[in-house]
C-alpha cells in the first residue's frame, strides 16, 4: 500500500468536504438557476432530486474514493477500474477506467476554467465595496464595465489562481486543511449576519418590490411552469445539485481518497449535504434573489442571469450603515467559498500529476496553473459572456449527471451491490437505512438516465447541436451579458464546444496510459480478479 497524505483531524475533513461543497455555487449558481427556471418550479425537482440524487450520490462518490485511495489512488480512472475488474476482466475494465478518467479529467479542468474566473469576480468586488467604487452608481452597469475591462478581470482572476496554487502545493494536511478551519466557520457567521440584514431592508425604489415577494417567488410552487419545460427545469435542478454538492466531478473522490481505509464515509457523507443544503436553501435562497426583487424588480431580477449575486448585492451594502465594510467582509467571504471548493478541482489535477506521472507535488502544482491558464482566457476575454454560458451548461449540469449515472454503474453494479454495502459501512459511525439500497441501485440511475434522454432530445429539438439560427437569436436576446451579434454568439460556442473536445481526448489518452502503466501485467493476463 502507497502512503499518502491523510487528513489530519476529523474536523479537518468535515470542513474541507463542507468547504469543497459550499461555494459560488451555493451564492452564485444557485439563485441564477433559481430565477432563471420559475423560481417554485425549481424548487419542486430540486428537492426531489437532492433526497433520491444528491444523498445516494454522496455516499456512493464517498465509498468509490476510500476504496481508490486504499491502492494509492486519489483519480477516477483507476478506482473505476479496480472497481469494475470485481465483475468484469482487466481489458474490460480498463475502458471503464479511461472512461472515468476522462470524465474527472474534464470536469475539473473545463469547471476551473470557469468557476475560477467567478471567484476572481469576488476578488475584485472586495476591493470595489472597500472602495466605494460601485456606491452611488447602477449596479447593473458597474458590472457590465468591469466584465469588460480586461486588465481588471485577469489581475483578479490571476490573483486567485496563484493563491490556489499557494494552498495546493502545500498537501492536504498543512495546506488545504488549515485554509478551511479558518474560512469556513468565518462564512457561516457573516451569511447569517447579512441574510437577517437583508431581509429587513425595505426597497427604496418602490414599495411593491419587496424582499418577502423574492422569498414568495422561490417558495410558491410553479406546477404550470414546470410542465411547460420539465425537462429542462429538471435537468437544472439535477444540475444544480450535483454542482452544489460538488458531485459528479471527481473531487469527493479525490477527498475521500486521503481517508484511512475504516474511517467514516456514511455519517461523514451525510453531514456534508446537510451543511451544503443549509448554506444554500436557508441562506443562499434569503439572499440574492429576495435582494434583487427589492433592489432591481421582479422583472430584471429574474433576467439579470449568470451576474445576480454580483448586481443585487452591492445594492445592499450601499443602503446599510457600514455598508462598505459589509460588503467587503460579504464579497471576501463569497470569495473564501469559492476558493475552497476551486481548492479541490485544483487538486484533482495535482493528484493525476503526482500519482500517476510522479510530478513532484509543487512542480505539478504550477504546471496545472499553467493548464488551468491556458483553458481559461477564452473565457476571460469574453465580454458576453457567451463562452462561459455555453461551458456551463455542459460542464455544470449535463456532464455532472452522466458522471453520476457512471459511479452507480461502476460503484454499485460492477462492483456487486453487496461489495458495495459492505464497505459504505466500514468504519461507518451510521447505518445506512436498507431502502435507500433500492433508491441507489434502481431509482437514481432511471431518474437520470430519463432526465439525460429527455434534455438530449431537448437540445436536439432546439437546435443546440447544430447552433441553429433560433438558437443563436435566444442566446444574443437572452443570455448574452452585452448587445451582441448572431455571428459572435456562434464563434462563442463553438469556442467553449471546441475546448470540451479537445480537454476530452486529452483526458481519455491519460487515463489509458496511467493504468496500462499501473497494471499491465494483469492486463495481459486479462482474467477475472474475483478479490482483490
Amino acid at each position: 500500500m502507497e502512503q499518502r497524505d491523510k487528513w489530519a483531524t476529523k474536523l479537518g475533513l468535515i470542513l474541507a468536504m463542507a468547504g469543497n461543497a459550499i461555494g459560488l455555487g451555493n451564492f452564485w449558481r444557485f439563485p441564477y438557476q433559481l430565477a432563471s427556471n420559475g423560481g417554485g418550479a425549481f424548487m419542486i425537482p430540486y428537492l426531489f432530486a437532492l433526497f433520491f440524487l444528491g444523498i445516494p450520490v454522496m455516499w456512493i462518490e464517498w465509498t468509490i474514493g476510500r476504496y481508490g485511495g486504499k491502492y494509492g489512488h486519489g483519480t477516477l480512472g483507476p478506482m473505476f477500474y479496480l472497481m469494475s475488474r470485481e465483475s468484469l476482466k482487466p481489458k474490460s475494465a480498463l475502458w471503464f477506467g479511461v472512461l472515468g478518467g476522462l470524465l474527472g479529467f474534464s470536469v475539473s479542468s473545463l469547471l476551473s476554467s470557469y468557476y475560477y474566473q467567478i471567484i476572481g469576480w469576488s476578488a475584485a468586488y472586495t476591493w470595489y465595496s472597500l472602495t466605494g467604487a460601485y456606491f452611488g452608481q447602477d449596479t447593473y452597469k458597474f458590472f457590465v464595465g468591469y466584465i469588460s475591462n480586461t486588465s481588471a478581470v485577469l489581475f483578479f482572476w490571476a490573483l486567485t489562481m496563484v493563491l490556489l496554487g499557494i494552498a495546493v502545493g502545500q498537501g492536504v494536511s498543512k495546506g488545504i486543511e488549515r485554509w478551511v478551519k479558518v474560512m469556513m466557520p468565518a462564512l457561516y457567521v457573516f451569511a447569517i449576519i447579512l441574510v437577517v440584514r437583508a431581509l429587513t431592508l425595505g426597497s427604496p425604489v418602490k414599495p411593491e418590490w419587496s424582499a418577502i415577494g423574492g422569498l414568495s417567488y422561490i417558495w410558491t410552487p410553479n406546477f404550470s411552469a414546470l410542465s411547460k419545460n420539465f425537462f429542462k427545469i429538471a435537468l437544472a435542478a439535477a444540475g444544480q445539485i450535483f454542482f452544489t454538492l460538488s458531485l459528479g466531478m471527481g473531487i469527493i473522490h479525490n477527498y475521500a481518497s486521503y481517508l484511512g481505509p475504516e474511517d467514516d464515509v456514511a455519517l461523514s457523507g451525510l453531514a456534508t449535504v446537510s451543511l451544503n443544503e443549509f448554506a444554500e436553501v436557508i441562506l443562499g435562497g434569503s439572499l440574492a434573489i429576495p435582494i434583487a426583487f427589492a433592489y432591481l424588480g421582479p422583472e430584471k431580477a429574474i433576467k439579470s442571469g449568470v451576474g445576480l449575486a454580483y448586481m443585487s448585492l452591492p445594492n445592499v451594502f450601499m443602503h446599510m450603515p457600514a455598508g462598505r465594510i459589509f460588503g467587503a467582509f460579504w464579497f471576501l467571504l463569497l470569495w473564501f467559498a469559492g476558493f475552497t471548493s476551486a481548492i479541490a478541482t485544483y487538486n484533482y489535477l495535482v493528484a493525476m500529476l503526482e500519482e500517476d506521472v510522479h510530478i513532484d507535488r509543487k512542480k505539478g502544482t504550477w504546471m496545472v496553473f499553467v493548464w488551468l491558464f491556458i483553458l481559461g482566457l477564452p473565457i476571460a476575454l469574453d465580454k458576453t459572456l457567451l463562452v462561459l454560458t455555453d461551458m456551463d451548461m455542459w460542464v455544470g449540469s449535463y456532464f455532472l449527471v452522466l458522471l453520476g449515472f457512471f459511479d452507480i454503474v461502476v460503484g454499485l453494479w460492477l462492483f456487486k451491490p453487496d461489495n458495495f454495502w459492505e464497505e459504505l459501512h466500514k468504519g461507518a459511525f451510521i447505518n445506512v437505512p436498507g431502502w435507500f439500497k433500492p433508491i441507489m441501485l434502481y431509482i437514481a440511475p432511471i431518474y437520470m438516465l430519463i432526465l439525460l434522454a429527455g434534455n438530449t432530445w431537448n437540445y436536439a429539438k432546439g437546435g443546440v447541436f447544430t447552433l441553429s439560427q433560433a438558437y443563436m437569436q435566444d442566446l444574443v436576446k437572452n443570455q448574452a451579458l452585452v448587445s451582441t451579434t448572431i455571428g459572435y454568439a456562434k464563434h462563442a460556442v463553438t469556442v467553449a464546444r471546441g475546448m470540451i473536445f479537445i480537454v476530452i481526448i486529452i483526458g481519455a489518452i491519460e487515463a489509458y496510459l496511467a493504468i496500462k502503466k499501473k497494471y499491465g501485467e494483469e492486463l495481459e493476463k486479462n482474467e477475472v480478479i474475483i478479490k482483490l
